[in-house]
């Protein structure tokens, strides 16, 4: 079953934005609505609460819907833009945009968008239980500065990005890789990503070797693994993982 959503809506029109959030009050499976009023206030609140879906205005003072999500971390939210103008729809899908919504926005439109951000939601939550279905990846190829390293993909704990170079850990040895990370989530998770969860922009974790997630106050988590390393959790992905594991 689909979790509730958490909805940001942005506008700098207050009657546009007020629109809106009664629009999602008056639908079933919201969990929270927040408003903004500006592309600086949404990266704030960002920072602050956890948000599933951003509904953003395109055209707006300061910084622009457009320029507000590529400002945004990695683990974003789905963005559905706002605009009074169709032609803008082709830039909203070029930032990654789920949908778009024209002015003044009608309620089924609105509905029929958050169906297809939760469908992508919900998609996400259960790759790892389709993947389970797949065969399994033998061997894990890591590329290496003299060649590459061979490692079976259950043997993993974890995957770390300094800055520089991503390494690849197992109980036994750390491997220094010229993959990125989404490299490695690539392969991993084709045909078999299961245990791997991509858990913030510098590291992917294998849950079968997370012993214990320990709360922080940013609203993510620890991940305890059963070698004894830690790896950070983002807030965002903390909600995805909580998903995941049927958390609330």
């Amino acid at each position: 079953m689909s979790i509730p959503l958490r909805v940001l809506v942005c506008d700098d029109e207050l009657m546009a934005r007020k629109r809106v959030s009664r629009l999602l009050s008056e639908l079933a499976g919201i969990e929270a609505t927040f408003e903004c009023e500006s592309g600086e206030e949404v990266l704030a609140k960002l920072r602050d609460e956890e948000v599933d879906v951003a509904i953003l205005d395109i055209n707006m003072p300061g910084i622009s819907g457009l320029e507000t999500v590529m400002q945004m971390p990695e683990d974003r939210p789905y963005v559905i833009f706002l605009t009074a103008h169709p032609e803008h729809a082709v830039q909203a899908f070029d930032v990654g945009a789920v949908d778009y919504l024209l002015k003044p926005v009608d309620d089924a439109r609105l509905e029929k968008a958050l169906a297809r951000a939760r469908q992508s939601l919900d998609h996400g939550a259960a790759q790892g239980e389709e993947a389970g279905k797949a065969s399994k990846l033998s061997k894990l190829a890591i590329a290496t500065h003299d060649g590459a390293a061979l490692v079976s993909p259950e043997d993993v704990t974890h995957a770390t990005f300094d800055g520089a170079l991503v390494t690849v850990h197992t109980a036994a040895r750390a491997i220094l890789t010229d993959d990125t990370l989404q490299d490695l989530e690539a392969k991993l998770r084709s045909p078999d990503g299961g245990p791997f969860e991509r858990v913030h922009r510098r590291a992917l974790v294998n849950l079968d070797h997370v012993e214990r997630l320990e709360s922080v106050d940013s609203g993510g988590y620890v991940a305890c693994l059963s070698t004894g390393k830690r790896v950070d959790v983002s807030r965002q992905s903390a909600r995805r993982l909580r998903r995941r594991l049927g958390l609330r």
